[in-house]
């Protein structure tokens, strides 16, 4: 079952893996991202920030998108995190199961517009967000539980 998709540019660091997780009451956290599973370094350190009772899967975004269609992640309350608008996207088009969508940090690049504390988005990914919440997906905006639910339409 999925519990969360998360975007957040730094994928799983402490306050992620541990308040999230908890909060959620994930079992496993699938990080779907095109560049990490082939990197190293940076698979060696989400792997440091995993919380010790939690499995941990990386797998690129059309793989994560199988395995969740295959049925195999299903046993687990999955907590989905992801780097960007654009994978966000692209997951929660192709799994029906994704209801509820987190932004959590998205850093600030050329064009980009700030609509909350730590979220700054493109045109393209404000295009891509209206999308979703028009398929009748919920687009928060909260780095950290505790911290007030913000729509992502009240922010625009």
């Amino acid at each position: 079952m999925i519990k969360l998709l998360r975007v957040d540019h730094r994928l799983l660091h402490g306050q992620v893996a541990f308040s999230w997780t908890q909060y959620i009451g994930a079992d496993c956290i699938l990080i779907a991202n095109d560049s990490v599973p082939d990197d190293e370094l940076r698979k060696t350190t989400i792997k440091l920030a995993k919380p010790p009772a939690v499995k941990l899967v990386i797998k690129n975004i059309n793989d994560a998108i199988e395995a969740i269609k295959s049925g195999v992640t299903d046993k687990y309350k999955l907590f989905i995190v992801v780097e960007s608008v654009a994978d966000a996207w692209r997951l929660a088009t192709a799994v029906p199961e994704i209801t509820s969508i987190n932004l959590g940090g998205i850093k600030a690049k050329e064009g980009s517009r700030n609509i909350s504390k730590a979220i700054n988005v493109l045109p393209d990914e404000i295009a891509q967000l209206e999308e979703l919440v028009q398929a009748g997906k919920e687009i928060e905006i909260r780095q950290v539980p505790g911290d007030r639910k913000q729509l992502f339409s009240e922010a625009l």
